[in-house]
């Protein structure tokens, strides 16, 4: 796992890249064809546009010349009365401008914005809109389409008429384009997001497979380690009661049979830690809550770790303040909270422990607190030192033995009593764990 971890997190990465190159040059081919088609729809739509005006030239009334005898031609006729009437002259503005908008409209362009005029053959404006001046002359961000406007073939002004031009200018073509792929790029930035979700949730996996793999690891080496020593000492004192020597000597035999009594019950306690965490991995951690002393409990959680202590030369302080200490609880597990506590303490002492337990009691709760003067944690240990398996770095302190359940069953129990816990440390200064528990209903 440690091997191809940092492989697959580079295939991983490197598949990433690939998509965003991929995104990438996919978005600049669809706006290149979106840019095309953008502009074929406007040219399309001016076309059409030119042509309405074409035809609307065309069926202006035509002029009918008298007959011979009629009308003679002098220096007063002259030929600009023969010329039809221009585009200004018949529509308004905003007729052109609505013209333009429905055949826009009907190349299925329907949001876009546009300025226009009409330049006379005398390439003088006859008509526009407000902007159109403006937007003409900036032709970085702009785009502008011609049109010429001239009567069609067969009209009886063919040859005599000048040619118009209608020009459309679109202002900030790009940023059209780019609005009017709104939803395809939704749909990318959709997409991108579900597979950069995807690959961080592949990750996280990963890493949390290695972590659990290197938990795995660290929890088999303890539980080895932790059931070797008893097993080993077992077998010791058992090699010792078969010597006649000893089996002629009560004392002895008294004496190492009781060192496998020790080891049979730290055996015991092992497996007892390990189904503990078993029944709170499967979340079947149940309640016999009847009512309990806290003061007792303390004692009693005391009294298991006495040997302990004068191992140690160890001291415990008390201050049983709480003038009402009655709980509902689950004796068992309350009690291991405790002398999980009591344990944590006195394990994690570099020299002679001091352990100070007070409580005080509130209108509706009982606070224990329990204070050491141990090797104390710093701010990484603090946030995970409630996760199973977790086990704080002891520096030179080498006789630290455990499998790192102990405060994450302190949690589970205190959780199932509906109670709090806080902690506070201070590297080498050492650890206090306070808890707080509801206190028997009626008694409080």
């Amino acid at each position: 796992m440690k091997r191809t971890f940092p492989v697959i997190v580079i295939l991983i990465t490197l598949s990433l890249l690939g998509l965003f190159i991929v995104q990438s040059s996919w978005l600049n081919n669809l706006l290149e064809i979106r840019n095309t088609e953008f502009r074929s729809k406007v040219d399309n739509a001016g076309g059409r546009v030119a042509i309405q005006l074409n035809g609307a030239a065309k069926s202006t009334q035509s002029l009918r010349l008298p007959k011979r005898g009629g009308l003679t031609f002098n220096s007063d006729f002259h030929l600009h009365v023969l010329k039809p009437p221009t585009i200004d002259q018949r529509y308004s503005v905003q007729d052109i401008y609505r013209m333009i908008r429905t055949e826009l409209e009907t190349e299925g362009i329907r949001d876009i914005n546009f300025e226009y005029a009409i330049i006379a053959p005398s390439e003088d404006i006859e008509m526009s809109t407000r902007n159109f001046s403006k937007e003409y002359w900036d032709t970085v961000v702009n785009r502008r389409h011609y049109f010429g406007i001239v009567p069609e073939s067969g009209s009886d002004f063919e040859g005599i008429s000048s040619i118009e031009t209608l020009v459309i200018v679109v202002p900030d073509f790009k940023k059209q384009v780019w609005a009017s792929l709104k939803w395809e790029l939704i749909g990318a930035l959709v997409f991108m997001l579900i597979i950069i979700a995807a690959f961080y949730v592949t990750i996280r996996s990963l890493l949390n497979q290695k972590k659990l793999s290197e938990i795995k690891s660290d929890f088999i080496n303890n539980m080895t380690h932790e059931f070797k020593t008893p097993l080993a000492t077992i077998s010791l004192a058992v090699d010792a009661i078969r010597n006649d020597k000893v089996q002629a000597d009560p004392t002895k035999m008294k004496y190492f049979s009781g060192i496998i009594k020790e080891e049979n019950i730290r055996m015991n306690k092992h497996v007892e830690t390990i189904l503990q965490a078993a029944l709170m991995e499967k979340q079947e951690l149940k309640l016999n809550e009847v009512p309990l002393h806290v003061h007792e409990v303390i004692q009693h959680a005391l009294d298991n770790h006495q040997l302990q202590l004068q191992d140690k030369e160890g001291v415990v302080e008390l201050y049983l303040n709480a003038a009402n200490d009655l709980i509902e609880g689950d004796e068992v597990h309350f009690t291991n909270m405790i002398s999980n506590l009591v344990d944590n303490a006195i394990k994690y002492s570099k020299d002679k422990p001091i352990i100070r337990i007070t409580t005080h009691s509130t209108a509706r709760s009982i606070v224990i607190r329990v204070e050491d003067n141990g090797i104390g944690m710093n701010k990484e240990t603090l946030k995970r030192i409630f996760e199973k398996f977790y086990r704080a770095h002891t520096g030179n302190l080498h006789n630290v033995k455990g499998f790192g359940l102990g405060m994450s069953y302190v949690k589970t129990v205190i959780d199932a009593h509906k109670g709090k816990i806080k902690v506070d440390s201070t590297l080498g200064k050492g650890s206090s764990f306070t808890l707080e528990v509801s206190l028997k209903k009626g008694n409080a």
